[in-house]
């Protein structure tokens, strides 16, 4: 291509730009040619372009240039990269990509870099430097002036040291935003209040990028997406934060908790690949680790790990002797308990099993683009103790309190994880739903549920809240663990979920003012108003990009003024306008000014708080099956729900429905947080609501709600059928057409869904009981008690039955009230309410005895049994034992005669009878191998050997628990797997071998200590007598 005279370059930048506001492709492309000095055919001869093509460009002739002609012309002219670029954003319709070799890019991860495309950036002497590091570490956030001067220049500053700092500002500003004009804003580094604030976004920096996919990573539950989201975090790191940069900024807060965080991802990383099998993968990302953190124990723990997964056994035996002498000679400390036993077991070539991490890490996912708040992070940083002071002698409690939608949410998360890594036991969090149509989460709920993350045993929580509380406080003492409570109602619902000892931190967030625990807990008050203008538009910038905004300052004012700069508002306005690029801001501004709507309980004097306005206009730019499809989600009673109960609703095929909940998606009217599972806002649910009770009649709302519950009731039945296969079926209420009901392939599959919809399913009986749903009530109690019950959830197992037992009693139906009244006494025998038990189980066995109904005796008979089995009264269980077995006899029930035989057999082996014991089981054990009722077999099998193991039989008992063990392994139960190999153990003992039963021990220790099982206690026990 020919190029201009030279004489034509060597016209300064300021000549070659534009001077007035013309910005047309025409206009520009004339004033660049004029500055140049050009003539059009000079410019057509160098750009090997037409006369005619110049002409009509400049005269506006030509609709849309194409962009090559426009790159070959700003070649010929010797444009700036930045006069280039604003020619070709000219262009009408959508832009073309600027060229890459321009994009800035700042790295903290490693040695201090920056580059504009390809190009190094020159930063300058060292302080500046130093300063734009200080800055990047603490992307979004205000540093005061005083911290930078103490970071650049430590306990003797010169006397000019702010002005020194302004300067640096102003140089840095120049080098990373060359084409700012003189005295506007900076689009990198903005100055805010007393301070400055860099505004980098992943594509701009390395440690933003590398949050954000850690962010992504650990809020997935899919662990393919999540290994390969941490992998490519850790790869953004090119060695230690700010290497070779001042030391004191090396040591701030910032660079050590950036630090802290890669160890976090790699931890996590580690394991995940290890579930995986990737041991290879994690070997690589932690050995880029090791020289960064040689003495990191935790570390050394998981390389060690991934070496022995990877058949590396001589390294990670070599690494563990290296890490041992640099421990001693730098530190005078031996290895860890973990790393000596991981050591040990790599020695004995054991499995190098990963234990499950006890500490709870129930944080949801950090919100996206968070901006703004920095007041109120201040607020909540000095709450925190400073590093080596006292924890005091009090838990620290902030109440963070404002209107719906002003995001306390997203604050409270955010701010717990910054500091996440001050709270090494882990972090709790719930949503207590104060303000839920359906009601807030009772305490006790709660309270369980976080028994549950820190990994106690059903069978371990107390009966009662001030018990449940109690014992929950005592696993707090002595931790530090961070708690967040969401949306809580008053300080009643959250005072049983206050830790009760230093050390652990607790955020409150609530609508309402929370005065009582302000007055009584000493809590600290955080009131959180609307976003300021300047932060509004900030948040705005994030989500639709900052040229955009910036583009129509007027049209952004508008829009943050319309949705009364409520957060939840001004995400709902996002989202709409990012789905439509071509509009512009004024005509979408216009557009909210024009949409009315209500929401009475959130409505005010001001129009502009209705935040019935914000929903109502991105709900009338839904297609009409994705507006009839959020009506009636209104009617759903949880916050949670399926693409599956999502169709049922709206009583349309699955596949149907899932463009209709993408739309929903993308307007922001629904959120999905999970592949296939959707979430509502509450405040949303509640306008949903609405609109279905003004839109469609009552007719059509019963027979929506009506699907909904069939689509529950008979996918719990498919997935109890997987779980339970030989249980007695019980005849359903019909599915209405237009109902989608999960297919359950496998036992596993079955359980998925079970624990996906476990809090759904609670709420939907609860409604089914609340509305007179009486016959689903009864029957989805049903389809949740196989499940309920072997996940030990035992308090809401007996909820449940309460409500079952209700509703029995409603419909007058005496058989289905026999047997509410049994399923009740079977939980409350759960969680140990066995007088309550009693009185149940007795009254079932009156009712089934009136009717009739022999069957039901005998099942009550049978947990009459188990019962007693449990208080230790083993004859009275013997006799419960015979009753039911003479009663499946009686009626010919082969499945029920077979386990019954079993059970006779095992409570005469506890009552010492052990020849009776083998006599009934071997008889179960021909039954229920005919019926292939292989669960049966397996736990028979198991008593035949506990009998034999007493009766000196040792080689008998220990091929029946052998037997046992292969068939409880091949079903994945765990349990019967750990009780069998604890028996096992016993007889090798017995017999005499040390060693096998050492080994059986250990494996059953292992499992027991995985499942939290009490009777890991006294296998411990067993093994210590071992010794010598």
């Amino acid at each position: 291509m020919a190029r201009v005279p030279a004489r034509t370059l060597a016209r300064n930048k300021s000549d070659m730009a534009p001077q007035n506001a013309e910005s047309t492709v025409g206009s520009l492309l004339r004033r660049y040619r004029l500055a140049a000095g050009l003539s059009q055919q000079e410019l057509a001869t160098g750009a090997a372009v037409s006369v005619r093509t110049i002409r009509d460009i400049e005269h506006e002739r030509v609709d849309a240039p194409r962009a090559p002609s426009l790159r070959r012309l700003a070649e010929a002219l010797g444009l700036a990269a930045f006069d280039r670029d604003r020619l070709l954003a000219a262009l009408p319709g959508p832009r073309p990509a600027p060229d890459s070799d321009r994009r800035l890019r700042v790295e903290v991860l490693g040695p201090l870099s920056v580059r504009a495309g390809s190009a190094a950036v020159d930063l300058g002497p060292t302080p500046q430097r130093d300063l734009l590091a200080l800055l990047a570490l603490q992307p979004g956030r205000v540093v005061s002036r005083d911290e930078i001067v103490d970071v650049l220049w430590g306990d003797e500053p010169p006397k000019t040291c702010l002005s020194m700092v302004q300067t640096y500002v102003g140089r840095l500003r120049a080098r990373l935003d060359p084409d700012r004009e003189p005295r506007s804003p900076g689009k990198v580094i903005r100055l805010a209040g007393d301070g400055y604030a860099i505004d980098l976004g992943p594509a701009e920096l390395d440690l933003a990028q590398f949050q954000e996919l850690v962010e992504r990573g650990t809020g997935t539950h899919d662990a393919p997406t999540a290994v390969d989201l941490l992998d490519r975090a850790l790869r953004c790191w090119r060695g230690p934060v700010l290497a070779g940069v001042n030391p004191r900024l090396r040591s701030h807060p910032a660079a050590v908790a950036t630090s802290r965080q890669r160890v976090r991802a790699a931890l996590a990383y580690a394991d995940l690949a290890a579930d995986l099998g990737l041991h290879e993968a994690a070997v690589a990302r932690l050995q880029e680790l090791v020289p960064d953190e040689p003495l990191h124990e935790g570390v050394t723990a998981k390389l060690m790990v991934a070496l022995a997964g990877s058949g590396e056994r001589a390294a990670a035996l070599s690494l563990f002797a290296e890490v041992s002498r640099r421990l001693a000679d730098e530190l005078g400390v031996e290895p860890s308990a973990e790393l000596r036993d991981i050591h040990l077991r790599i020695l004995r070539q054991e499995q190098v099993v990963r234990r499950a991490d006890p500490r709870p890490r129930q944080l949801p996912a950090a919100v996206p683009g968070f901006t703004g708040r920095a007041a109120h992070l201040e607020r909540l940083d000095a709450l925190l103790p400073r590093e080596g002071a006292s924890q005091g002698t009090a838990v620290v409690i902030s109440a963070i309190d404002g209107t719906a939608g002003v995001g306390k949410t997203a604050l409270a998360v955010h701010w717990a994880h910054r500091v996440a890594d001050r709270f090494p036991d882990g972090q709790l969090y719930v949503n207590l739903r104060g303000f839920d149509p359906a009601g807030p989460v009772p305490p006790d709920e709660a309270v369980r549920g976080f028994l549950d993350a820190l990994h106690v045993p059903g069978q371990r929580i107390p009966v009662g809240l001030d018990a449940q509380s109690a014992l929950y406080r005592s696993l707090l003492a002595g931790r530090r663990m961070l708690v967040v409570l969401d949306n809580a109602l008053d300080a009643d619902q959250v005072r049983p979920l206050l830790p009760g000892s230093p050390g652990c931190l607790v955020i409150v967030t609530s609508r309402n003012q929370l005065a009582g625990l302000v007055a009584a807990e000493g809590a600290h008050p955080v009131p959180l108003d609307l976003l300021d203008p300047d932060e509004a538009a900030r948040l705005l910038a994030r989500r639709l990009g900052a040229d955009r905004v910036a583009a129509e300052p007027a049209a952004v004012a508008a829009i943050v003024t319309a949705c009364a700069a409520l957060p939840l508002a001004l995400v709902i306005v996002a989202a709409r306008a990012a789905t439509r690029p071509g509009l512009s801001l004024a005509a979408l501004a216009e557009e909210l000014r024009q949409a009315r709507g209500g929401l009475d309980a959130f409505s005010g004097t001001d129009p502009a708080t209705d935040v019935r306005a914000v929903f109502s206009w991105s709900y009338r730019s839904l297609s009409e099956p994705a507006a009839r499809l959020f009506r009636l989600l209104g009617l759903h009673p949880a916050a949670d729900l399926s693409t599956s109960a999502a169709a049922s609703l709206a009583g349309l095929p699955a596949a149907e429905v899932r463009p209709y909940l993408a739309e929903l998606a993308r307007a922001r009217l629904l959120a999905e947080h999970t592949p296939g599972r959707y979430a509502f806002h509450d405040l949303l649910r509640a306008y949903a609501a609405e609109l279905a009770a003004q839109t469609h009649e009552s007719e059509e709302r019963h027979a929506a709600v009506r699907r909904l519950l069939d689509h529950y009731l008979h996918t719990a039945y498919a997935a109890d059928a997987q779980l339970n296969p030989h249980r007695d079926q019980i005849t359903r209420t019909k599915p209405q057409p237009g109902v989608t009901i999960d297919e359950m392939g496998t036992q596993r599959h079955a359980l998925a869904w079970f624990a996906a919809e476990h809090t759904t399913l609670l709420a939907v009986v609860e409604r089914t009981d609340t509305d007179g749903w009486d016959t689903h009530t009864w029957q989805l109690a049903w389809a949740v008690t196989t499940y309920l019950d072997r996940q030990g959830h035992w308090h809401d197992w007996t909820q449940v039955q309460e409500f079952a037992l209700t509703a029995a009693r409603r419909l007058g139906h005496r058989a289905d009230e026999a047997d509410a009244h049994r399923g009740l006494a079977r939980a409350y025998a759960r969680v140990g309410r066995f007088v309550d038990a009693h009185v149940h189980y007795w009254r079932a066995l009156d009712i089934f005895g009136e009717i009739g109904d022999w069957l039901g005796e005998a099942n009550t008979h049978r947990n009459l049994a188990f019962m007693c089995g449990a208080q230790g009264h083993q004859r009275d269980a013997l006799y419960h034992a015979r009753k039911a077995l003479d009663l499946y006899r009686a009626g010919d029930h082969r499945v029920g005669e077979a386990n019954a035989l079993n059970n006779v057999g095992w409570y005469h082996a506890q009552n010492g009878e052990h020849r009776e014991a083998l006599e009934y089981c071997e008889q179960a054990l021909a039954l229920l191998r005919e019926l292939d009722h292989r669960p049966g077999v397996a736990a028979t099998l198991d008593s035949i050997g506990y009998a034999h193991h007493h009766l000196g039989n040792q080689r008998e008992a220990v091929a029946s628990f052998q037997q046992a063990l292969e068939m409880f392994r091949a079903a994945g139960d765990r349990s019967h797997e750990a009780g069998t190999l604890t028996r096992l153990g016993d007889a090798h003992q017995a017999a005499g071998e040390r060693e096998k039963a050492r080994r059986a021990w250990r494996q059953a220790l292992v499992l027991l200590d995985e499942l939290e099982q009490p009777e890991a206690d006294e296998v411990r026990g067993k093994l210590a007598g071992l010794v010598g």
